[in-house]
C-alpha cells in the first residue's frame, strides 16, 4: 500500500489557514493584564496562509491575514489545526513591503 497522505487542494475561492497560536495572557493600553481565559467576541486573529484555490486573487501561501474567528470552517490534518475560509471572509494581509500611496499607514 503506498503512503497513507493525500495532497489537499484548495477548491475555488477557499483558502487555508493556520492560526497564529494565541500569546496567552495580554495587557490593555491603560495597563490591567487580561487573561488568557477570557474570551472577546468580537476579536479578530492572525493565520498564514498554508492553500489557496485556483480562484483566489489576493493571497498567496506564506501570507499572514486577518479574520474573524466567527467565520470559518475548522479542520485537523495530522494533528494541526486550521481554519477553511472565503477569500471574502480575510480582513487584511500583512505585508512586508509597504508602498507609500496605497495601504493604511498602520505598521506591526
Amino acid at each position: 500500500m503506498s503512503d497513507p497522505r493525500l495532497e489537499i487542494q484548495m477548491l475555488h475561492d477557499r483558502v487555508l489557514v493556520c492560526p497564529t497560536p494565541g500569546e496567552g495572557e495580554r495587557r490593555s493600553t491603560g495597563g490591567i493584564v487580561i487573561p488568557a481565559t477570557a474570551s472577546v467576541s468580537k476579536r479578530l486573529a492572525w493565520g498564514e496562509v498554508h492553500g489557496t484555490g485556483n480562484h483566489v486573487r489576493t493571497v498567496k501561501v506564506g501570507d499572514r491575514v486577518l479574520y474573524g474567528p466567527d467565520d470559518h470552517a475548522e479542520v485537523e490534518i495530522d494533528g494541526t489545526s486550521y481554519v477553511v475560509l472565503r477569500e471574502r471572509d480575510l480582513h487584511a494581509v500583512a505585508s512586508e513591503k509597504i508602498e507609500p500611496t496605497s495601504g493604511t499607514g498602520l505598521y506591526l
